[in-house]
């Protein structure tokens, strides 16, 4: 099997079957936290049927530049994991996942409706937070393994980047309160029933519009799962193993601080966030980028 065979094969797992597992990720959260919450909960297929409930039902746009955004947002969203399991360069892939961002934020402000505007504005904030450590993930990557291109890093020979960047890994993970929308930082949308924005910035989509949103999110939930693994992954085959756990412990305790914190303000967020990017995550950098130069 050459290379180009082998990346086709892992983009093409990557559109089939990341809508499946992030599908039964949100299930898992749905369960666990009933159960933390001393309830039952639904079925573990349950965000499956709610979607294709959200298929049959009657979609009312506004516009149809609104359903225009949304699908791009989808494609994005869908082409960001095809480059990470492509193998291609960081930069480019969270490049490409904050620009699918941008059109969900298009599309909650093509309505015109104050509520959507509202959520709008803070996933903007929200935005604002977490770019920082993405961006200072991809630099960490870089500094620990000397380069940028994921099928590089996973190549790697030696000690996992997880060893070298421990701080950066935290700090990533602090900020998927945020995309993963978890209390304490879920202030642009929730799914939790308590949101005083009613639904924040997808208060205006239904329907097929609002299956669209939380099918991208699953795709997107996956990928972001991933990036959490690469700390771990070497050329190593049991370092997969080891991402495959670490990946669900963290899994595990973002869903306990959903279940037991409140939700902060923005203002919150914003400072909580840079307090963190520049204390855990620059700090590890700095930290890295001395030591290699003493190396040198």
């Amino acid at each position: 099997m050459n290379r180009y065979t082998e990346i086709a094969l892992f983009i093409a797992a990557y559109i089939l079957f990341a809508p499946i597992i992030g599908g039964l990720m949100s299930g898992v959260d749905r369960k666990i936290s009933a159960r933390m919450q001393g309830r039952q909960g639904p079925p573990l297929l349950q965000p499956f049927y709610d979607v294709i409930k959200l298929l049959k039902k009657e979609t009312v746009a506004v516009n149809h530049v609104q359903i225009f955004y949304l699908l791009i947002f989808l494609a994005f969203v869908i082409f960001t994991g095809c480059l990470f399991f492509g193998g291609f360069d960081l930069l480019l892939v969270f490049f490409a996942l904050t620009t699918s961002n941008i059109f969900l934020i298009l599309a909650a402000t093509s309505s015109h409706s104050p509520y959507a505007t509202l959520g709008a504005n803070r996933e903007l904030v929200q935005m604002l937070s977490y770019e920082p450590m993405v961006l200072l993930t991809a630099v960490g990557f870089y500094l620990a393994n000397d380069t940028f291109k994921v099928r590089e890093i996973i190549e790697t020979e030696g000690v996992p980047a997880f060893i070298k960047l421990p701080g950066v890994f935290v700090g990533f993970a602090f900020i998927l309160t945020i995309k993963l929308r978890k209390h304490p930082f879920d202030l642009s949308t929730s799914h939790h029933a308590h949101q005083e924005l009613v639904k924040g910035i997808t208060t205006e989509f239904s329907g097929e519009m609002f299956a669209i949103v939380e099918i991208a999110h699953w795709y997107e939930n996956v990928f972001l799962m991933s990036v959490l693994g690469l700390f771990f992954v070497t050329e190593n085959p049991l370092s997969y193993l080891v991402a495959f756990a670490a990946v669900g412990i963290t899994y595990f305790v973002l869903i306990l601080v959903d279940n037991t914190c409140a939700r902060l303000k923005w203002r919150l967020m914003f400072k909580n966030t840079w307090i963190t990017t520049v204390v855990i995550g620059v700090l590890n950098v700095f930290i890295l980028e001395v030591l290699t130069r003493e190396v040198i």
